[in-house]
């Protein structure tokens, strides 16, 4: 079995070009790469920042032109198995090409020839080829520090912690139903079954906000067994239709973490019934989630629910880069979570 089998998402090493945070990081790079090498010609600060000004229109349209071309690759690269080489590769060889063309078109215009004189067709595709390849290189390692061994050793041990003793606690509620309710009983455990099926999932796979909320459903139906009318849970969605909710991507197990929580740390410790707030909405082309729960001021937040919702955060910063967003604190008498990340089918 190559490794391409054995780790799947590995297998695409394209940066996401059509992320702003990727676009942002790439365009202040190469800008400020090449006042770097104006400001060593040693000409003086206005002499070299008029340079800039002009160099940076053309640098401009060479990064824009790559950057939507790469974002359309990247796309034919999800639904083909493209070998890693080739991604590399393809890196350098585009905005190689992409400035060849452009210069060749710009070379007939008078205004381009007079405002660069000494340009250097070769050593200019060159250098495009350079920083397209330098550029994949870091977004590639900056991928693998958002998920290092350690923090996925440390996320994998907290998980081993917490499901004994969920399993533990649903069969014995399971017991408790199989004389009284056996019909229940059979539904509980083709829950508890689904559940554990999703729980042994890579969590970078991804799935559709629909079987996100599902999960959930059949999570907490496993825990209101056990805690009775304490768990109380409200769900309210807005702009977002049953087929959205369909075609929306998410990442697989990142509402469920938070559902856990609320149920950890603010229905268990409460002695009456307690809400926990669940809004799902879709602004322009984002979707914003918010869990809220009662908070119990004499119950400390642990450092387990720190681990998850940073590996929570982790996860988006890897996924979405600067378009999503994770934030969490206490609100009046509740503890609110809330995420962003961006809507895409």
């Amino acid at each position: 079995m190559n490794e391409q089998t054995q780790h799947p998402h590995s297998a695409l090493l394209i940066p996401d070009c059509c992320n702003i945070g990727v676009v942002f990081r790439v365009l202040v790079i190469v800008n400020f790469s090449i006042l770097l090498g104006l400001l060593a010609r040693g000409q003086g600060w206005i002499t070299n920042f008029q340079e800039f000004v002009e160099t940076s229109m053309l640098v401009e349209m060479i990064c824009l032109s790559s950057l939507f071309s790469l974002c359309g690759l990247r796309v034919t690269t999800e639904r083909h198995m493209v070998p890693a080489w080739t991604q590399r590769l393809v890196c350098g060889v585009v905005p190689a090409l992409i400035c060849a063309a452009l210069l060749a078109y710009l070379d007939s215009m008078e205004w381009f020839v007079f405002s660069f004189p000494h340009l250097q067709y070769g050593y200019a595709v060159l250098l495009s080829f350079v920083m397209g390849s330098s550029l994949q290189h870091y977004f590639e390692l900056r991928s693998r520090a958002y998920s290092p061994a350690l923090d996925e050793a440390r996320i994998q041990a907290l998980q081993a912690r917490i499901r004994p003793h969920f399993l533990f606690n649903s069969l014995n509620a399971v017991l408790s139903l199989i004389r009284t309710e056996p019909r229940r009983a059979e539904t509980v455990l083709e829950d508890l079954a689904d559940l554990f099926r999703v729980l042994m999932r890579d969590t970078r796979d991804m799935t559709t906000l629909q079987e996100e909320i599902r999960l959930c459903e059949q999570y907490l139906a496993i825990e209101k067994i056990r805690l009775g009318e304490r768990l109380q849970v409200s769900w309210h969605t807005e702009n977002l239709s049953s087929q959205e909710l369909h075609d929306a991507k998410i990442a697989a197990l990142l509402l469920q973490p938070l559902l856990e929580n609320a149920v950890h740390y603010g229905v268990e410790p409460s002695a009456v019934p307690a809400l926990i707030m669940v809004g799902i909405r879709r602004t322009l082309n984002k979707i914003e989630i918010t869990v809220s729960n009662p908070f119990h001021a004499n119950a400390r937040l642990s450092q387990g629910n720190h681990m998850a919702l940073e590996n929570i955060r982790q996860r988006l910063a890897l996924l979405y880069d600067i378009e999503a967003k994770l934030s969490y604190g206490i609100v009046g008498k509740s503890f609110e979570v809330k995420l962003y990340f961006p809507y895409k089918k």
